[in-house]
C-alpha cells in the first residue's frame, strides 16, 4: 500500500465514524481539540497526522486506534510489503547499549502501533559498521532514505557524539535524520548534539507521549497500521 492510500484509509475511517456517530467536522474538531481545517485534511487523505493527533481522533470517535484501521488494509499492506512494494516505509536503527532501555522504547513502538522495521545494535562501533556496511554488514544496500536513527548518547566503544558526527560527517549519510536519546539533556548537550546536525531528542526513556511530539518533526511516514 502506497503512503497516500494510507491517509486515505485512516481519513475515510474517520468520516464514517464521524457520520456513524451524527457529528459534524467541527464538533469532532472540537472534542478532538484539533483545528476544522486539520479535521478536514485528515478525511480527504492529504494530511499524515501526529501520533497525538490519531490517538485524540480515536477518543472522540469513541473508539480505538486500531479500529480506524481496517484489517484488510492492514494485510494488503503486508502482502505489498512481501511482493517489494513497501519499500518507501521508514527503517529505524535504534542504537542503544542498555537491554532494559531497548525493551521500553520496543514496548513504546508496539504500544504506538508502528509496524516499522526496527533493527537494534549495542555500541558505537556496530552502528558504523551498518550504516557504512562494513563487517558483518558489506553488502548491505544504501537505503539512507528510508532509515531513521535513535541514538543513545551514552555508547561504548564508540561515544553517541562521535557516531552522529561521523554521520553528519559523511555525504553518503548526512541525510539520514538522527535523533538522539540521553537520560538527560543539559543545554550544552543539546548544542552540541543540534550542531552536529541531529534533528530532535528525546530524554529517555522511550514512550508513547516522547514520540508523538518528535515523529511529526521529522516529516517522514510512519507505518502506524495494525490488525
Amino acid at each position: 500500500m502506497s503512503k497516500i492510500n494510507v491517509k486515505q484509509v485512516f481519513g475515510t475511517s474517520v468520516r464514517d465514524r464521524r457520520n456513524t456517530l451524527g457529528i459534524s467536522q467541527e464538533e469532532l474538531a472540537e472534542r478532538a481539540n484539533l483545528h476544522r481545517t486539520y479535521v478536514s485534511d485528515i478525511e480527504r487523505g492529504i494530511r499524515n497526522p501526529s501520533l497525538d493527533s490519531i490517538e485524540r481522533l480515536a477518543h472522540a470517535l469513541e473508539t480505538s486506534i486500531p479500529a480506524l484501521f481496517p484489517r484488510q488494509e492492514f494485510h494488503a499492506a503486508s502482502s505489498n510489503a512481501g511482493n517489494g512494494h513497501n519499500r518507501d516505509l521508514v527503517e529505524i536503527l535504534l542504537v542503544e547499549d542498555n537491554e532494559g532501555d531497548v525493551e521500553l522504547t520496543l514496548r513504546a513502538f508496539k504500544k504506538a502501533r508502528f509496524t516499522n522495521r526496527v533493527h537494534v545494535v549495542n555500541n558505537g562501533a556496530e552502528a558504523l559498521d551498518y550504516l557504512f556496511s562494513r563487517e558483518k554488514y558489506v553488502g548491505r544496500g544504501p537505503e539512507s532514505r528510508f532509515l531513521v536513527i535513535l541514538l543513545d548518547l551514552n555508547l561504548p566503544k564508540v561515544s553517541g557524539l562521535e557516531v552522529l558526527r561521523r554521520i553528519k560527517g559523511d555525504k553518503r549519510t548526512s541525510q539520514i535524520p538522527v535523533v538522539v536519546l540521553t537520560v538527560s539533556m543539559h543545554a550544552s548537550d543539546i548544542a552540541e548534539c543540534r550542531r552536529l546536525g541531529a534533528e530532535n531528542y528525546i530524554v529517555k526513556p522511550v514512550d508513547f507521549e516522547r514520540l508523538s511530539r518528535t515523529t511529526p518533526l521529522l516529516n517522514l511516514d510512519w507505518a502506524l497500521l495494525g490488525p
